[in-house]
């Protein structure tokens, strides 16, 4: 298995290199080994998935489990691999902090931090709590001895504030704090997309599987756009599968999705002895 700094260096790379690059999201071992085998060069953690994968919903883990959930993908592959650690896991910039110090022991070479509470009564931090969270973060990896990819993400779009100008602002106070890389995930089109893109002189990350907001390689890559993550859109893929023939073999008594499944000699070569 790569080291860690090569495994590092080879995202930093991915990041500077020209055009863009797909970064999916596993939810588990055996889905990480697929998506190596298939051919991409780095893969992140969804926090919706791994908390599907405790039973629970997005936002309703612990620190300690979404580490756990780290370690396991970055045991499984020899990828490089980021994570989504939702908004640092603290009440305080030492909470947070602490987070990103103990999320490069796992092996993770990469890892964002959001500026969303968790409290609906409050949804978003303020740009200056959400920013000294961010400059938290960044001192606690630039100490490392390899380069620690962190991603800022404002997370507006996706809590109530869709004031694009706002998620801007935000953009750019996380970049003069030192974020690698910046993220407005629910942007609504393109045009937003663009005008994010032009804003920031950091690589931008989009993220698939919102409806209709989910635009094609080629259209982000013209509109600036350098890493494009694929969230819980197929963790949500997988689980629509297996609602379907669940609720075949309830209501009908029929297993039409055999017919259609992976042969399990096929899945079984992705997979370690």
């Amino acid at each position: 298995m790569p080291a860690q700094i090569d495994k590092a260096s080879s995202f930093q790379a991915l990041h500077a290199a020209p055009g863009s690059f797909v970064i999916p999201n596993p939810w588990d071992g055996g889905s990480a080994r697929i998506l190596e085998a298939l051919g991409y060069r780095a893969l992140a953690t969804s926090s919706g998935a791994s908390a599907g994968t405790l039973g629970r919903r997005d936002g309703k883990i612990s620190r300690d489990e979404a580490l756990a959930h780290c370690e396991l993908i970055v045991a499984s592959t020899d990828l490089p691999v980021s994570a989504d650690l939702e908004n640092g896991f603290g009440s305080t910039t030492a909470d947070v902090a602490e987070t990103y110090r103990l999320a490069a022991e796992t092996g993770l070479v990469g890892a964002s931090i959001e500026d969303a509470t968790g409290d609906p009564g409050q949804p978003l931090f303020t740009i200056e709590e959400a920013t000294a969270r961010v400059a938290a973060a960044v001192e606690a990896v630039r100490g490392l001895p390899f380069h620690f990819t962190l991603t800022a993400r404002a997370e507006g779009f996706l809590r109530g504030n869709t004031d694009l100008d706002d998620a801007i602002r935000r953009l750019k106070a996380y970049e003069a704090a030192g974020a690698d890389v910046l993220f407005a995930p629910g942007l609504p089109d393109l045009d937003a997309v663009r005008a994010v893109c032009r804003s920031v002189s950091r690589p931008v990350n989009f993220m698939v599987g919102v409806p209709h907001r989910s635009f094609t390689v080629s259209d982000l890559t013209a509109a600036g756009v350098k890493r494009i993550s694929l969230a819980t859109s197929l963790y949500r893929a997988a689980m629509t599968g297996l609602l379907s023939a669940a609720r075949e073999t309830l209501e009908h008594g029929t297993f039409s999705y055999v017919e259609s499944s992976v042969p399990g000699r096929e899945l079984a070569g992705f997979l370690q002895d």
